[in-house]
């Protein structure tokens, strides 16, 4: 009986343990230590160091890399215990002009707004909106022409 006790308090603390996520991926510094700048492209990037999870917003003008480890821990929030971005810019001619790496304590929280634009859309079912219609149509209106 001491020994299913004994077990059960094991699978109890296993379950209270901190498990962690790795998401995305940054080149490590020797593969950057490698990029020329001036020299080397957006192709040669690519080929060096692999494809960027994000580019410029607007432009083609920087690739981004992002790699987050997250913290699960029972049943509170998962929080982010570590994240690195690496920013990869490049000049108008598409030559590597900058490499520069963030953490997370770079970093800014950035609140989200969630605005709902409220439609004129009546709680109304759809038979009930055409036989409202129905009185609204001129058929003089469907017929002239511009």
């Amino acid at each position: 009986m001491r020994k299913i006790g004994a077990i059960l308090c094991l699978i109890v603390l296993m379950g209270c343990s901190a498990t962690y996520r790795n998401h995305g991926y940054v080149p490590s510094e020797d593969e950057l230590a490698a990029l020329e700048l001036g020299k080397d492209t957006r192709d040669s990037v690519i080929e060096a160091v692999g494809a960027p999870g994000f580019g410029g917003v607007l432009d083609s003008s920087a690739f981004y890399y992002v790699q987050t480890r997250v913290k699960n821990e029972m049943f509170y929030k998962p929080t982010s215990v570590d994240r690195q971005v690496v920013a990869i810019s490049f000049d108008s001619a598409g030559r590597l002009r900058n490499v520069e790496r963030f953490g997370l304590e770079d970093g800014q929280i950035v609140p989200l707004a969630r605005r709902v634009t409220d439609n004129s859309v009546q709680n109304n079912g759809l038979v009930r909106q055409l036989l409202r219609n129905l009185g609204n149509f001129n058929p003089a209106g469907a017929l002239a022409q511009n």
